[in-house]
Parts: C-alpha cells; sequence; structure tokens
C-alpha cells in the first residue's frame, strides 16, 4: 500500500536512483541521490541536537540552492514541519513568520544572515548556516560571513554520525509545510499542508507532467513558493531527474549561456518572464521592416514567422526542453498565441498554495488555446454561480490537495470554504469541454454601471499586445474604469527621440498616446467595458515574488 508522505517519497527515490544525480549548482558538482540520503541523515541529526522534534516548525531563508532542498527534506522527513520563507519580503515580515510559526530554528543562507542575525527575536530560535550547515554559537560579523562559507561541497566532508533513528515517523495527515504566502492584497497567511497534500499533488501532477529520471530541471523561480516547490522540487525529487540552481540573479546574460551548458529539458516560468522575453526580443524582429510587418500582418504570414521564431528560441533555451510550465498568473493572450502558433513545448497550469498547488494542466500535445487544461484526478471542481449569459463563476475546488488550513486562524479557514466542504479559490472561471479556463479575481472583477461582469486581466491583456506597453493594471474608481500602464521607455527614445524633447512637449506627446491607445482598445471591447481614462505608471509596479502586480498599492 502506498504511503503519502514525503519521507516515504524521498525514501524511495534515493533507493532506486542512487547513482544519479540529484540536486546542482549550474557551475558545480552535482550530488547524487545516494549522497543526498546521507545528508538528510545528517542534517535530520543535527537538528536533534538542537532538541528538534516530531512537530516542531523549523524555517529556511535563502536564495535557491541545493543545501535549501536537502533542508527541505530532513525536517519533513522526520516530522518537523518546513516554514519556507520568501527572501524578498520585507525584514519586518520574516521576523513576523518566524515569530508568528513558532520557529525554533532557522536555515539561513550567509546571504541572508543579516536579516535574522542581529535581530532582536525572542525567543531567539537557533540558527544554522545553509551553506554548510554550521550551527551559529555567536552573532557573526560581517567580515566573518564574508568569504567564510564554501559551497556544497563541504557537506560531502562532514564526519558526523547521522543516525537512522529520526524518532516516531510522520504520517499522512501529519502537517509537512507552513507557507506564508504573498499575495496582492497585502497580507501574508499561514498555510498548512499536511504530507498527503503534498505527496498526492506530486503524483497528480506526474500523470500529465511526464518526467523522468534523466530530465534536467532549471530552477529560475523562488523555492519557497508553492509552484516551485511542488512542480519545479519535489516532483523532479520523486522521478529521479535532476535539478539545477543558478547562483546569480536570472538575467538574460545569466541565462543564456547557462541553458546552453545544461540544456534543460524542463523550465517553470512566471507569464511575466516569457511576456518580457516575447515583448523585447521576439516581436521587435518579427516585424523589423516593412516587409515584415505586412508578412506578419497577414495570418499565414504570421504562422510562419511564428514557427521559425519558435525554433529558434527553443534552441536558445539550450535545443532540449520538452516541458516549458507556465504558472502563477495569467498569460497574454498574444504571447499564448506565439507559443501556440510556434509549436513550442509550453502548457499551462492553474493552482494555488492552498491547494498544494495545482488544481489543472495538461501536456503540451493537448493543448487548448487560452486554457489551463484538465481538472487534475480525484479532484472535485465546480463553477459556484455561474454567470447565465456566459458561464463565468467562482471556481472552487475539493480533494486530498486542499490545505489542512490558515495557521492559528480558524475564523479565516472556516470563511474560506463552503458548507458543503468545497474550498473557494476567488478565481472566476468556466469549464467548456472538460477544460478550465480562467477569467480573473472575483475581488478584481468590476461590476458596470449597467450591471456587466468587467474582467480587469482581459482589458490589460489588450492593453499589454501595444508594444509601447510594458505593463498595465486596470481597476474602478468612482465609478468609471481606469487604466494604468508603464511604458517601454527605450523604445519611445528610440523611435521617437524624446530624450531631444522639453518636458511640456515629451508630455503633450505621452498624452496623445496614451489617448490614441484607449481609442484603439475601447474599439475593440464591448461598450460597458470602455477605458475611461489611461494614466502613465511612472515607475514598474510593485509585484509578489512571483511577479504579479501587488493591486491594493494602487486602486
Amino acid at each position: 500500500m502506498q504511503k503519502f508522505t514525503l519521507k516515504a517519497m524521498i525514501d524511495q527515490s534515493c533507493r532506486l536512483y542512487a547513482e544519479r544525480p540529484a540536486l546542482s549548482n549550474v557551475d558545480g558538482e552535482p550530488i547524487t541521490y545516494g549522497q543526498l540520503r546521507r545528508q538528510i541523515d545528517h542534517v535530520i541529526a543535527l537538528m536533534r541536537e538542537h532538541g528538534i522534534r516530531k512537530g516542531d516548525r523549523v524555517a529556511i531563508l535563502s536564495q535557491n540552492m541545493p543545501t535549501w532542498g536537502v533542508a527541505y527534506l530532513a525536517i519533513t522527513s522526520m516530522g518537523a514541519v518546513v516554514v519556507p520563507i520568501l527572501v524578498d519580503f520585507h525584514v519586518t515580515d520574516i521576523l513576523h513568520i518566524i515569530k508568528h510559526s513558532e520557529a525554533k530554528l532557522v536555515f539561513v543562507s550567509s546571504l541572508h544572515y543579516p536579516k535574522i542575525g542581529y535581530a532582536d527575536l525572542k525567543p531567539m530560535p537557533q540558527l544554522v548556516i545553509l551553506d554548510n550547515f554550521e550551527p551559529v554559537k555567536e552573532p557573526l560579523s560581517k567580515d566573518k560571513l564574508k568569504g567564510r562559507f564554501k559551497h556544497f561541497n563541504i557537506l560531502k566532508s562532514k564526519t558526523r554520525k547521522a543516525s537512522r533513528r529520526i524518532g516516531e515517523e510522520p504520517k499522512e495527515d501529519d502537517l509537512a509545510a507552513l507557507i506564508y504566502t504573498s499575495g496582492t492584497s497585502g497580507y501574508s497567511k499561514g498555510v498548512m499542508l499536511s504530507h498527503k497534500n503534498l505527496t498526492l499533488n506530486v503524483h497528480l501532477t506526474c500523470k500529465f507532467q511526464k518526467v523522468h529520471q534523466y530530465d534536467r530541471i532549471m530552477s529560475i523561480l523562488p523555492l519557497p513558493h508553492a509552484y516551485e516547490c511542488t512542480i519545479g522540487f519535489l516532483t523532479p525529487m520523486h522521478k529521479g531527474a535532476c535539478v539545477y540552481y543558478l547562483d546569480k540573479p536570472p538575467t538574460a546574460r545569466v541565462l543564456i549561456p547557462t541553458m546552453q551548458k545544461i540544456r534543460p529539458t524542463i523550465m517553470l516560468t512566471v507569464p511575466l518572464i516569457i511576456e518580457k522575453i516575447f515583448k523585447i526580443q521576439v516581436h521587435p524582429q518579427l516585424t523589423r521592416n516593412l516587409v515584415m510587418r505586412k508578412l506578419y500582418n497577414t495570418v499565414p504570414g504570421r504562422k510562419m514567422l511564428h514557427r521559425y521564431a519558435g525554433r529558434k528560441l527553443l534552441k536558445t533555451f539550450g535545443g532540449a526542453l520538452h516541458l516549458f510550465a507556465i504558472g502563477g498568473a495569467l498569460l497574454s493572450e498574444e504571447v499564448e498565441r506565439f507559443l501556440y502558433e510556434a509549436g513550442f513545448p509550453y502548457t499551462i497550469g492553474y493552482g494555488l498554495t492552498e491547494t498544494s498547488p495545482l488544481i489543472a494542466a495538461c501536456t503540451p500535445s493537448k493543448i487548448r488555446f487560452r486554457s489551463t487544461g484538465n481538472v487534475l484526478d480525484t479532484l472535485q471542481v465546480r463553477i459556484a454561480n455561474p454567470d447565465p449569459k456566459t458561464g463565468i463563476g467562482e471556481i472552487q475546488v475539493k480533494g486530498d490537495t486542499v490545505m489542512v488550513g490558515y495557521y492559528r486562524d480558524k475564523q479565516r479557514t472556516k470563511d474560506s470554504h463552503t458548507e458543503d466542504g468545497f474550498f473557494k479559490t476567488g478565481d472566476l472561471g468556466m469549464i467548456k469541454r472538460g477544460y478550465l479556463y480562467i477569467k480573473g479575481r472575483c475581488k478584481n472583477m468590476i461590476l458596470s454601471a449597467t450591471g456587466e461582469n468587467v474582467y480587469p486581466e482581459e482589458l490589460e491583456a489588450k492593453l499589454n499586445e501595444d508594444e509601447g506597453v510594458l505593463e498595465s493594471m486596470v481597476y474602478e474608481s468612482d465609478g468609471k474604469i481606469i487604466g494604468r500602464v508603464y511604458l517601454n521607455a527605450e523604445l519611445f527614445n528610440k523611435k521617437h527621440n524624446m530624450r531631444k524633447m522639453g518636458s511640456s512637449q515629451k508630455e503633450a506627446f505621452l498624452q496623445g498616446y496614451l489617448q490614441r491607445l484607449r481609442d484603439h482598445v475601447n474599439q475593440n471591447v464591448a461598450s460597458f467595458a470602455r477605458i475611461h481614462r489611461l494614466i502613465e505608471q511612472k515607475e514598474p509596479f510593485e509585484k509578489t515574488p512571483t511577479q504579479k502586480i501587488k493591486r491594493f498599492l494602487y486602486s
């Protein structure tokens, strides 16, 4: 009988794939699953020496690196509860999470040690430097931190005798992870996920996402996010694949040579990343002269150019991709059309932290344009209170991958479920021929003066199709639909020589541009969804770690 615990899962992988590479820095030497097994045991012994027992909370505060995964698997294997913390959180939020979760021990990388190493936390949890699993006995000065810690290989030479006795083994319904979300509404919630929540989601994911022991996964999204952790880390670990981590921010200058070296077969990304690649690199090349623009404006010509650009993009990514997974937010229609017509091996998934996370997905060969795929086996999904005209309503889900609840918040847990036990996702969508389509967030929806539903995400997608718009946000103010747009300054300077304009001339030009953009969008939407005014957003929008705009800051 299959046991749905993270310990059972990783024990099996370490046994089946002992000689295969498991985790690696891009420029480092991979550790095998056999070595991973020994390192997990070592870290369990280390935690037990510091009094950690089953059910205790243990936090991880670090950038992506192989030892992050070692710590995560050790914590959950011994029955403790892992609290992954996003390094992009403000220091105040990081300290709040450590206090609120009552973490007894924190694995922290030397890079992020200053965020908590000098804090006045009472009680102060035991700190362990994640780079080499060295316990902190006294506060470390910046001089001591600099250059002190070598990376992953130090742990290989450790001679600590690791006990395989981990105490009482975790059960399926035991708490495995406590994930504090970074939402677009301005507050963090502690989402409690059990061993069964996570491992079942991994197993269900594998039914559509074909992963095998020879796959190479390039990890560029933050590991504390449920999407990257479950799909980009736990799923490869279950199947014996190898995950590679960057030791630098994933800029184009860093990524391109890295992908040529690793030749990843699987990558996970968020819409903003692929949308920027399309807008800044792909689209300008496809429309760089009059002949190509005329060709691109015909359907057959566009499809031909998309196929050509798709082959070129695949080579840029190393030439070996069989799965390019996109999630975390809505993908623009224009960019998906490019991927679809290019025959790029993409798939779009849908889920939330509260659902471990995946709810719906499909293989690249079964993609339906603008859909997030089929609902995963064993999950029940329904559309609540659907609009009689469109069939759009709130997506609600029930099943064994839905969270245990919100940590220390019974009322919010109760409010998040219906009386018959369905979790209210807060997302709007519809189901058509078995495929799920996402339309936006319930809280973002605008009710027009005539009583019609307006979905800001659809208007934003139309605004973002303009080459001069990098990103946008649409909201309601005093009964009117307002749009904010962050413009492509580099493009304007190049095409219109704006650097030589005076301030009044520049302002007049931009206002004229915004007016033309508004008129163009309004010609292509229903009368009740027309934008009343467009405002230039001077700075990039503040975003969550998965690159969703923090709407509460602007509306």
